[in-house]
């Protein structure tokens, strides 16, 4: 790789060809994205930019970029951002990376959220156990009424959060963060007070196997839940009541093997238990609704 004599595409290029041969999945993909970032260039603005030549500055980001994701580092942790829903999200090591089922799960805490108060109207939200805050983040972005609780029980993972908070603009002021487990992150005072809670919790058992992309750089504290792999899930269905207003929902994302179980024991103690699939048509989030009183 040279600057001064080489374009932006000729280097996407040249990334492709190094990703390729270290067996990269996606290799294309992940060269062009390596380039955009270096670049500056949004996707709409990639044909337009990609003829001009590449700076010094650029070649040095690109090459170190192309050495990481070629060892196989995770091309989100590369590239140190990752679009969730609307949003452009930071992320690192310290938290898991957001994907597509996390999406539908955000998407099904808003219709939650929106079925208690239309766009505008106060409502209060935690998004427990929360990462890199994008459920919480997007709920707090989507519906400008949400007061939003963010917690972790990572202190790091809460600052990739207040990170992400500081991007999002005016939403920002309307969401908290607070370290704790689960329930206990919470303030007393707010029982009974909560519209939706909503997590994407651990819920890989340990005795499961995972790709190793993820195994070997993601947080493994945000991946295992215990020998059987519902120990938060259902923590967090027997909990949830006494912190759900009247209607108030739980909002749970989990494997498509755990949802009979987990939608089971919700049903003990919740009035209404709803399945939801994710993109790929799998069972994957439960939505459970507090009875009225």
């Amino acid at each position: 790789m040279d600057d001064g004599t080489i374009s932006w595409a000729e280097l996407a290029q040249e990334v492709t060809d190094l990703l390729s041969r270290a067996g990269i999945e996606g290799a294309e993909r992940n060269g062009r994205f390596i380039v955009m970032k270096a670049c500056g260039a949004e996707p709409e603005d990639w044909i337009s930019m990609s003829g001009e030549l590449a700076t010094q500055r650029g070649v040095a980001a690109i090459e170190s970029m192309a050495r990481r994701r070629a060892a196989g580092e995770p091309l989100q942790y590369v590239l140190a951002e990752w679009s969730f829903r609307y949003l452009d999200l930071y992320l690192d090591r310290r938290v898991l990376i957001p994907r597509p089922e996390t999406e539908v799960v955000a998407g099904a805490a808003l219709v939650e959220m929106l079925r208690l108060a239309p766009a505008g109207a106060p409502i209060t939200v935690a998004d427990l156990g929360t990462g890199s805050g994008a459920i919480g983040l997007s709920l707090a972005s989507e519906h400008w009424g949400a007061q939003v609780w963010l917690t972790d029980a990572s202190r790091a993972a809460l600052d990739v959060a207040r990170a992400n908070i500081a991007g999002v603009g005016s939403p920002g002021s309307r969401i908290r963060v607070a370290e704790g487990s689960w329930f206990d992150a919470l303030p007393t005072e707010l029982a009974g007070r909560f519209g939706v809670i909503v997590s994407n919790p651990p819920y890989v058992a340990d005795h499961e196997s995972l790709p190793e992309e993820v195994a070997a750089w993601e947080p493994a504290f945000a991946l295992f839940a215990g020998p059987d792999g519902t120990e938060h899930l259902i923590h967090l269905v027997d909990g949830a009541n006494q912190w759900l207003q009247p209607e108030g929902s739980l909002v749970l994302e989990m494997a498509p093997a755990q949802v009979d179980a987990v939608a089971t024991r919700a049903g003990r103690s919740f009035a209404q238990v709803e399945v939801e699939r994710d993109l790929a048509g799998r069972d994957r989030v439960v939505i459970a609704r507090h009875p009225e009183t």
